[in-house]
C-alpha cells in the first residue's frame, strides 16, 4: 500500500492480518528516529499464533555469504515467540510482508527491483537503505500475523529457483568487495544444495538450482548499472547488521539453531 505525497509508505501482503493500534509504534518510532530509514513489526504465524513467521520474524540478518535468517527462525527452524526478543533492535533487513518505509528513501531508491519478483526483493532494498547511511529497526510493540506461502508454496520447485537466483541477483548488486571469492564459495555451497536435494529425491527442486544459475548468467548484465551505483555509496562497505560468520557452518555443523547462540551479531540501538 504506497500513499502518495505521505511521509510513510506501507508495504503490506494481502495474507497479513494486522492487529489492534498496530501502526501507531511504528509511525512513533519513525517520527523520532530520523536515522531510520524503514522498521517492521513483529511477525507471527496466523495459522500458529503462538509461533514467528517464517518470513520476516523478529527482524532479518544476511551473513557474509548472503544467506538471509531472520531473528526467531533461521532456515526451517522456526522459534516459539515466548517474549525474548521484546526489544527494540537494528537488523538488517525488513520483512517485505510488511515494511514501513519514508516514502521519500522508498522514491529516492527506486522501490523494489522488478527483476527479483516475489523473493528476497525487500533485502535488495533494505542493502541499499543501509548503504545510504540509513538504518533499519525491528518493533516488537507492534504485531502482526503473516499467513505465508500465499504466492509460492515452500515445495514449489519454482519457489527454489527464484530463492536462488535472486540470492545471486543480490549478492551481484550489493557485495562491494571479494565479489569473485564469495561467488566460488557460494557455487560450491550450492553444489552442496543440488546433492542434498538429490539424496532426498527432490530432482525437481536440484533441477531448480542448476537453472537458477543459468539464469544468473544471463541476466546479471540487466544488474551492471544498479551495482555500479550501489557501490558509489562509501557506507556500503561496513555494514554493521551483516553477519561476519557463515551461518551455514553455524546451523550444521554447530547446531546452533536459534538465533541467540549465534556469537557476534551487532544489533545494538
Amino acid at each position: 500500500m504506497c500513499i502518495r505525497d505521505r511521509p510513510y509508505t506501507v508495504l503490506l501482503n494481502s495474507d497479513v492480518a494486522v492487529t489492534s493500534n498496530w501502526l501507531e509504534p511504528l509511525l512513533e518510532y519513525m517520527q523520532q528516529h530520523h536515522h531510520v530509514a524503514a522498521c517492521q513489526p513483529k511477525i507471527c504465524s496466523y495459522s500458529q499464533k503462538e509461533y514467528f513467521e517464517y518470513a520476516g520474524a523478529a527482524g532479518g540478518y544476511i551473513d557474509k555469504y548472503g544467506y538471509p535468517f531472520c531473528k526467531g527462525r533461521i532456515f526451517n527452524v522456526v522459534e516459539k515467540d515466548i517474549g525474548q526478543y521484546n526489544q527494540h533492535a537494528y537488523i538488517f533487513w525488513a520483512s517485505g510482508a510488511c515494511l514501513f518505509i519514508r516514502t521519500h528513501v522508498y522514491k529516492d531508491l527506486g522501490g523494489l527491483d522488478e527483476l527479483f519478483f516475489a523473493h528476497m526483493e525487500e533485502i535488495d532494498l533494505c542493502w541499499r537503505i543501509w548503504a545510504r547511511g540509513y538504518r533499519i529497526a525491528y518493533i516488537p510493540s507492534s504485531q502482526v500475523y503473516h499467513l505465508g506461502g500465499a504466492t509460492l508454496n515452500k515445495t514449489n520447485p519454482h519457489k527454489t529457483f527464484l530463492n536462488f537466483r535472486n540470492n545471486w541477483f543480490l549478492l551481484y548488486k550489493n557485495i562491494p568487495q571479494k565479489l569473485v571469492r564469495i561467488f566460488f564459495i557460494r557455487f560450491l555451497l550450492d553444489i552442496v544444495a543440488v546433492l542434498k536435494f538429490l539424496l532426498s529425491f527432490e530432482f525437481s527442486n536440484a533441477m531448480s538450482v542448476c537453472k537458477a544459475h543459468f539464469a544468473f548468467l544471463r541476466t546479471y548484465r540487466k544488474l551492471k548499472p544498479s551495482r555500479k551505483l550501489n557501490l558509489s555509496y562509501t557506507t556500503c562497505f561496513n555494514i554493521p547488521t551483516i553477519y561476519k560468520h557463515c551461518i551455514v557452518y553455524q546451523f550444521f555443523f554447530k547446531k546452533k539453531k536459534y538465533y541467540y547462540q549465534l556469537p557476534n551479531i551487532n544489533e545494538s540501538l
